[in-house]
Protein backbone atom coordinates (compact mmCIF):
# COMPACT_ATOMS: atom_id res chain seq x y z
CA UNK A 1 0.00 0.00 0.00
CA UNK A 2 2.60 2.20 1.01
CA UNK A 3 4.72 1.75 -2.08
CA UNK A 4 2.16 2.58 -4.20
CA UNK A 5 0.21 5.62 -2.61
CA UNK A 6 3.44 7.21 -1.60
CA UNK A 7 6.78 5.94 -3.68
CA UNK A 8 8.06 4.08 -0.69
CA UNK A 9 11.01 1.47 -1.06
CA UNK A 10 11.07 -1.60 1.40
CA UNK A 11 13.97 -3.49 3.08
CA UNK A 12 12.97 -6.78 5.09
CA UNK A 13 14.87 -7.82 8.15
CA UNK A 14 12.80 -10.96 8.73
CA UNK A 15 9.35 -11.63 9.15
CA UNK A 16 8.44 -9.28 11.33
CA UNK A 17 10.18 -5.82 10.33
CA UNK A 18 11.24 -3.57 7.66
CA UNK A 19 12.67 -0.65 6.48
CA UNK A 20 10.77 1.76 4.51
CA UNK A 21 12.69 4.33 2.62
CA UNK A 22 11.09 7.85 0.53
CA UNK A 23 14.36 9.46 -0.65
CA UNK A 24 14.80 11.41 2.37
CA UNK A 25 13.84 9.87 5.10
CA UNK A 26 14.06 6.25 6.23
CA UNK A 27 12.23 4.52 8.99
CA UNK A 28 10.53 1.39 9.92
CA UNK A 29 7.36 -0.90 10.74
CA UNK A 30 7.31 -3.64 13.14
CA UNK A 31 4.57 -6.46 13.24
CA UNK A 32 2.46 -6.00 16.60
CA UNK A 33 -0.35 -6.59 17.93
CA UNK A 34 -3.75 -6.56 16.38
CA UNK A 35 -5.18 -4.16 18.58
CA UNK A 36 -5.70 -0.60 17.04
CA UNK A 37 -7.27 1.34 20.30
CA UNK A 38 -8.75 5.09 19.96
CA UNK A 39 -6.86 7.73 21.16
CA UNK A 40 -3.19 7.03 19.76
CA UNK A 41 -0.65 9.17 18.04
CA UNK A 42 -2.08 10.67 14.55
CA UNK A 43 0.95 10.10 12.18
CA UNK A 44 0.49 12.72 9.66
CA UNK A 45 2.80 12.85 6.26
CA UNK A 46 3.30 15.93 4.26
CA UNK A 47 2.72 16.27 0.68
CA UNK A 48 3.51 18.93 -2.00
CA UNK A 49 0.61 18.19 -3.96
CA UNK A 50 -2.48 16.94 -1.28
CA UNK A 51 -5.42 16.52 -3.90
CA UNK A 52 -2.65 13.76 -5.84
CA UNK A 53 -2.16 12.70 -3.07
CA UNK A 54 -5.25 11.49 -2.01
CA UNK A 55 -6.05 9.85 -5.59
CA UNK A 56 -3.06 7.87 -5.23
CA UNK A 57 -3.96 6.63 -1.71
CA UNK A 58 -7.44 6.11 -2.80
CA UNK A 59 -5.77 4.30 -5.70
CA UNK A 60 -4.36 1.69 -2.96
CA UNK A 61 -7.12 1.25 -1.40
CA UNK A 62 -6.65 3.81 0.92
CA UNK A 63 -9.96 5.19 2.94
CA UNK A 64 -10.63 8.61 3.25
CA UNK A 65 -12.14 9.00 6.67
CA UNK A 66 -11.79 12.85 6.68
CA UNK A 67 -12.01 15.05 3.24
CA UNK A 68 -9.44 17.33 2.53
CA UNK A 69 -10.10 20.55 4.80
CA UNK A 70 -8.26 23.71 5.69
CA UNK A 71 -7.01 24.55 9.09
CA UNK A 72 -3.93 27.36 10.40
CA UNK A 73 -1.04 26.60 8.34
CA UNK A 74 -2.63 24.39 5.49
CA UNK A 75 -4.60 21.74 4.17
CA UNK A 76 -5.19 17.77 5.27
CA UNK A 77 -7.07 14.78 5.22
CA UNK A 78 -7.34 11.49 6.78
CA UNK A 79 -7.14 7.99 5.92
CA UNK A 80 -7.11 4.69 6.87
CA UNK A 81 -4.42 2.24 5.45
CA UNK A 82 -6.24 -1.51 4.28
CA UNK A 83 -4.97 -2.75 7.64
CA UNK A 84 -7.66 -0.06 9.26
CA UNK A 85 -4.91 2.75 10.47
CA UNK A 86 -5.98 6.20 10.57
CA UNK A 87 -2.98 8.73 9.23
CA UNK A 88 -3.54 11.93 7.98
CA UNK A 89 -1.70 14.25 4.83
CA UNK A 90 -1.53 17.90 5.07
CA UNK A 91 -0.23 20.26 2.60
CA UNK A 92 0.62 24.12 2.79
CA UNK A 93 -1.86 26.68 1.31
Amino acid sequence: FYGKAFGWSFKDYGPSYCEFNDGRLTGGFALGGQSKAAGGPLVILYADKLDETQRRVEAASGKIVKPAYSFPGGRRFHFTDPDGYELAVWSEK
